[in-house]
């Protein structure tokens, strides 16, 4: 197994996770995200999501040995970071906050 691939991406799920249940349980975003986010709770949950993916991925992908049982494990894990990812999308505000319509 080859540790330097697989560590960043656990840490970065941890950090992901963290920053997920601060926000599901206290509804508290990054600093970086507050202004465009509009539903904290389900950007957290899509946070968690996207964590656990992560995560389903690099155990389907480094520890299962049956190549068959590897590739819908890991293809299962994109549609789970795929639906995370969709998840935290809608929860962001609208981008249209124009004061004129555009139109001459």
């Amino acid at each position: 197994m080859k540790l330097y691939l697989a560590i960043p991406v656990v840490l970065l799920a941890l950090v992901m996770a963290a920053s997920g249940v601060a926000t599901v349980t206290r509804g508290w975003v990054l600093p970086t995200n507050r202004r465009p986010v509009l539903r904290p709770r389900l950007y957290g949950w899509g946070q968690l999501v996207v964590a656990f993916a992560l995560c389903w991925q690099q155990v389907f992908f480094w520890v299962i040995s049956d190549i068959g049982i590897r590739q819908w494990g890991t293809l299962s894990g994109s549609a789970l970071l795929l639906t995370g990812l969709i998840v935290m999308m809608v929860s962001h505000r609208a981008g249209g906050d124009r004061q004129g319509s555009g139109a001459p």
